[in-house]
This record gives C-alpha cells, structure tokens and sequence, in this order.
C-alpha cells in the first residue's frame, strides 16, 4: 500500500478505510518533552463497524432505568483502578528503531521472549522488542487503515473493555455469557451510542475503558501515510476489535505542530494548520465522513500550560514535584482536522477591572444543567447541542480566557481583553447561539504560518475508493502554505454577495444557515444553494450556483466581479493618495545627488498600513531604485517598525536592491516572522 508522491507536485492521499470502519471516539494519553521534541503516550480508539453506523444508533434506557442505580451515578471522572503502564516507561523499556520489523515466521532475537500477546501481562506491557509481521495478509484478514505519518508506532493492542466494572449491563443479549470479542464489541456499540443526556457518564466509562488492560497484540504495518492493523481470523469489520490501543511517540520533525519560542524567548509548541493536518501527532481518520469526539489527558512540567480545543476550561493537577496534568474533552462530533494543542510559558491575562454588564451576561453554562428540550429542530447526529438550550440560546459572550507571554501583558491590558466581549456579543446578534460553550485565545508568535488548515472537504477530494479513501487534491503542494489565494477568494466572494444583496438581507440569511447546518459538514453548493432560494428574486440578479462557482471557485486569479470593484476602488480617495505618494518617490529617486538650492523638499503624507503595503508593491515595479532613496523610504515611514505585511514588501525591496545595509531587517523578517 505504499504510495511514494512527489511532494511538489502530487496529492495528499487520505488512506482510512472509512466506509468500513469509523472512530467514534479519540482518548489520548500523552507526555509532553521540551528536551528531546517528542510527544509521546498512547490512544484508545473507540470504533463502529459499517454495518452498525450505518443503522439507526439504538436505545439502552432498558439498561439503567432507574436513577437510584449507583452504577449509573457518575460525576467527575474517578479513577478505575485497573493497572496499567506509563507510556513513558514502556518507551524506556522497549526498544524500537520506528518499526521493528521481521518477515513472516522468522524469530525475533532481540528478546528470549520473542513477540508474543499481553495474557501473561494483563496488566502491563511486554518488555520484548515488538515485532509485525510485514508478510502476504491475503485477503482472509480485514485491515484497520489509518491516516499516519511521522510518528513512531511502538506497539497496537486490543482493549479488554469487558474488564472495567459496571459495563456488563451494557450487554442486553442473554447468549452473550462469555466473554468474547462480540461481547466486548457489543459492549463498545452500546457506548458509542449512549443518549446525549448521558455524555457525561459516557467520557467517564470512555476513561476508565482506556485504563482497562490489554487482551492481545495486534499485527500493524506502516507505509508513508497510513498505519494499518489487523487481528489474525478478523475477516470483517464486525469481527474486528472495537476498542484498540496504540503505543507510539512523534518526530521532533513531524509536521503537524511546531517547536518553536515564543515571544518572551520561552520555548512553545503548537499544532499549525499543517497541510497534513493532524496525522503526525495522533493516527486518526481524516477523511471529512469521520466526526468523532475525544477527551485528553496531557501531562507536561509544571512551568507549561497546557490549551486544547476542548469545551471545559481546564486547570492544571499536580501529580508530582515538577509536572502537572491537564484534561480536556470534546462531546460534539467533529473531524480530527479540527484537533488542536499548544503548550507553553504562557500567562493567563485577566482584566484588571469588570464592568457590572460584563459579569452579568458572561455566566458559565454547562450541558450537566441543560434541559435539553428543542428549541428548534436539529439535523445533525446526536450530541448536547446548544442550539437545544434555551438558555445557551440568549447567551451573548461565553466564558473566555486569553493566554500570552508575560512580555504582552500591557497590550493584552489596554486592547485586547476589551474587545473580546463586545466581538463575541456582535457574532451573537448576528449568527445567532454561540455552538462553543467557551473559548480560550492564544497570542501565538509571529511565526505562525498558516491561515488555516488543509482541510478535506468533498469539494477537493478526488475519486474516492470503495473503502473510503481518497485524495486532497494539490494538497501538498509546498508553495500552498505562501499562496492563501482560497482563503482570500473566499473572503471576497462573501464580501461581494454582502454588497449585492444588502447587510439585512444578507445577516438574515447567515443566521438562518447557521441555525440549519450547524454540527454539520456542508459544501459550497449547500451555502449557496440555500442563499439564492432565501434571497427575493428581485436581488438575485441572475446569480446562480452555477455562475458563482465558474467566476469565483473554479476559475484562476482574480474573479471578474472582483476586477470591476477594483476598478471602481483604484478611483477612491486612499488609492489617490498612495498613486500621488509613489509618484513623489519616483521624482526623488529621480533626482542627482547634488540637487540645486531652490529645489523644495518632498513632504510625504502620513500612510495607513494598507497604503503603506500598496505604495511598496508600485515601487518594487520600479526597475531600480538608489540606496538613498531607499534610506529615505525606511526613515519616512519607520519601516522596521511597521507589521509583517508591511516589513514583507520592505524586504522585497531590500533584496531586490542590493540593499546591504538594512540586511539586518530581513535577518529579523526570517528570524521573527518565518518559520
């Protein structure tokens, strides 16, 4: 199954066999080490055959109906005590050289053991180097394919998840009286398709499922990108296991976070919107069908914090001198693409003083106090949705924390904090009920690369395979991460369907669609189909999916629509002004170094950065330009001191003119504004 692409030309493959199997759910383990880059622990992934996910989810209220059932009273996550090893010290014990790989039938001699399953270590992991075997699986076998790369895979196992106390109620069939792997896999069903009610007592089983021993290895292989797994006389999804485990650590050069500093000097790391997306930091499903939800436990030293995308505002437990563990969860099912992490020296900035408004209309809600009766009537799959909730519903600014160095304390102070409540008000009033119970802002450094992710969508993916996988096309593309050409097609494109249709008409109809799609994958035709049949035929003005995707999607450079609007824009008053400023520089760049006494000194106008940025695109058309006029241009408008779009264009500048004596610019470009 190995595909060698070529990354400047070719595709990013989604290898995951999704129509045969789906995660449901991620419960990741993980050590976080600055010394060596590495982030290394374990995931239990929690899975649904085709054949099930494919059914309507069943009903177990039969399996706890009475609330006084002390089984079925969970808080907070307990521990499960059931004994299982640190992945730390399973990584100190086993050696490993990525893979450890040995042909079909042939010993391994690292360990008088050899390979063998957990029975003898029910509670623990072996010591002996792993082997799988790499030979013909035929076709008797069914292969769990996963979207991985970059990481080291230690070691796969089943989860024996009918070892955790309490779960057996979870098996209504009176002929399941062994355990077996269709009593753990009945089992693994009937949580995965708990009730959004009981969300909370599904992440408490979830955890305590990812503590429970193994019950056998499992055979894996590797290729470029993908992880594949299989259990020997597995033949079907439905007799694959339901719950495995994987032991594996990233590369210091995995691509799907950064090791970096950030702008205190302190040292960070963070995932970055990379166009393979989460792949080198966990082995996931990428595929856009695969919606899953995920908890995390993250343990890093003590001086780190530790931000997740996750719905509660986590706080560091300490375990012992010098570490410290966080925990975060997710219960609305979202692709892994969309799976964030950041550890860092960061601060949590706080205002100094609240208004009485604020503290009044930011309250703390949480879907254990919900009455969850419908609002409105929801499309997507099953989980505590917000838009379900009154309360959440007339919530204008959720709880929000921001964290930054210590050394952008005063900028957080004066305007950053102050203008997140009016914003997080202003999404409310105009795209309705916040789908977020809460929101963390990072100040992350300068050198953060990317306007967002590779996301794959139906719309870039290529022909896709009877087992699900496919290819995001252009997707690794290494220019893709400088060119955000998508990013800004698809801001004009909004801009310009604003302006056509007016801001009431046009609000109106983004709050209607969020209501109707939220907790959904949808495409560009659903957004624009729905638009045009809510807009009154009058404001149409022979817009049509058809057109819009051929002028704006479809078509390279510039859209037509946009280059009549800009055409108009180069006559308003800010472009005069940068056309009348360049034409002064070309006059003084014009000028021999001796001028004539009565000759007068230009007077340049004061620029917006935005002016700024187009006044050094018209000079980089210049064919040259002298060192005395370029000292002049930094002096004027003090352009180290200028932003990174700015500074960009400056550097150009530099470059192209050979000139050495602000080299020191483009040195701290790259240093502070680069990857």
């Amino acid at each position: 199954m190995d595909i060698q692409l070529d990354p400047a030309r070719d595709d990013l493959p989604l290898m995951a066999n999704t129509s045969h199997i789906l995660v449901k759910h991620y419960v990741l383990d993980l050590d976080v080490d600055f010394e060596s880059q590495v982030i290394e622990g374990t995931i239990v992934l929690f899975l649904e055959d085709g054949n099930r996910f494919k059914k309507q989810n069943s009903s177990i209220e039969e399996a706890c109906q009475s609330e006084s059932n002390k089984a079925c009273k969970f808080g907070m996550p307990e521990p499960c005590h059931i004994p299982v090893t640190n992945a730390r010290t399973l990584s100190s014990e086993m050696e490993y050289n990525d893979f450890a790989i040995c042909s079909k039938g042939e010993k391994d001699t690292s360990d008088k053991d050899g390979n063998h399953d957990n029975q003898e270590h029910a509670s623990g992991i072996s010591s002996s180097k792993y082997c799988c075997d790499t030979g013909n699986h035929g076709s008797e076998d069914f292969l769990l394919v996963l979207d991985c790369c970059d990481l080291s895979v230690l070691k796969v196992e089943e989860v024996d998840v009918a070892a955790v106390p309490g779960l057996e109620k979870f098996t209504r069939s009176p002929e399941l009286t062994v355990v077996s792997e269709e009593f753990r896999n009945q089992i693994v069903h009937e949580l995965v398709t708990l009730p959004a009610n009981r969300w909370r007592e599904q992440l408490d089983y979830y955890a305590c499922c990812s503590q429970a021993p193994g019950c056998g290895e499992l055979l894996f292989d590797t290729d470029t990108w993908s992880l594949q797994i299989r259990k020997t006389g597995a033949q079907t999804a439905t007799d694959f296991p339901h719950a495995i485990r994987i032991w594996y650590k990233t590369k210091p050069e995995g691509r799907s976070v950064t090791w970096t500093s950030d702008q205190s000097g302190r040292p960070c790391v963070y995932t970055v919107g990379s166009p393979i997306n989460n792949r080198a930091l966990f082995p996931c499903q990428e595929p856009p069908v695969a919606m899953s939800t995920w908890q995390a436990t993250v343990r890093a030293a003590a001086s780190f914090v530790v931000l997740m995308s996750g719905e509660n505002s986590a706080k560091p437990t300490q375990l012992w001198e010098g570490c410290s563990s966080w925990y975060y969860y997710v219960t609305m099912p979202m692709p892994a693409s969309t799976f964030t992490i950041a550890v860092g020296c960061w601060t949590e900035m706080k205002m100094e003083t609240w208004s009485s408004n604020d503290l009044a209309t930011e309250r703390p809600f949480s879907p254990s106090e919900a009455n969850f009766r419908h609002v409105g009537v929801c499309s997507h799959m099953e989980y505590p949705c917000r838009f379900q909730n009154a309360s959440a519903t007339t919530q204008e600014i959720i709880p929000h924390r921001v964290f930054a160095p210590v050394c952008l304390t005063g900028a957080c102070q004066e305007t950053l904090l102050r203008l997140i409540p009016p914003c997080l008000s202003a999404a409310h009033s105009v795209l309705g009920t916040h789908p977020f119970s809460r929101l963390d802002v990072l100040i992350v450094p300068a050198n953060f690369p990317s306007l967002g992710m590779a996301r794959p969508s139906k719309d870039k993916t290529g022909h896709t395979s009877d087992s699900g996988a496919s290819v995001i096309k252009h997707g690794l593309n290494p220019e893709k991460i400088f060119m955000q050409v998508h990013y800004l097609k698809g801001y004009f494109l909004l801009w310009f369907l604003a302006k056509r249709l007016g801001d009431e008409t046009y609000f109106s109809f983004l709050r209607k669609f969020v209501h109707t799609f939220h907790g959904q994958l949808i495409l560009s035709q659903d957004f624009l189909q729905m638009l045009l049949e809510n807009i009154p035929e009058e404001k149409r003005l022979e817009l049509s999916v058809e057109n819009i995707h051929q002028d704006w999607l479809e078509s390279s450079g510039i859209p037509k629509p946009l280059q009549r609007e800009r055409r108009a824009g180069a006559e308003c008053g800010l472009a005069r002004q940068v056309r009348a400023e360049v034409t002064k520089w070309i006059r003084v760049n014009r000028r021999p170094r001796k001028r004539k006494r009565r000759e007068k000194e230009e007077v340049f106008e004061k620029l917006l950065p935005d002016q700024l940025v187009l006044l050094l695109e018209h000079l980089l058309e210049q064919k040259t330009l002298s060192p005395r006029t370029l000292q002049s241009l930094q002096r004027t408008y003090h352009l180290q001191d200028q932003d990174a779009e700015v500074r960009h264009r400056w550097c150009e500048l530099i470059v192209k003119h050979k000139f050495t004596k602000a080299y020191k610019s483009v040195e701290r470009f790259l240093q502070e504004d680069q990857d």
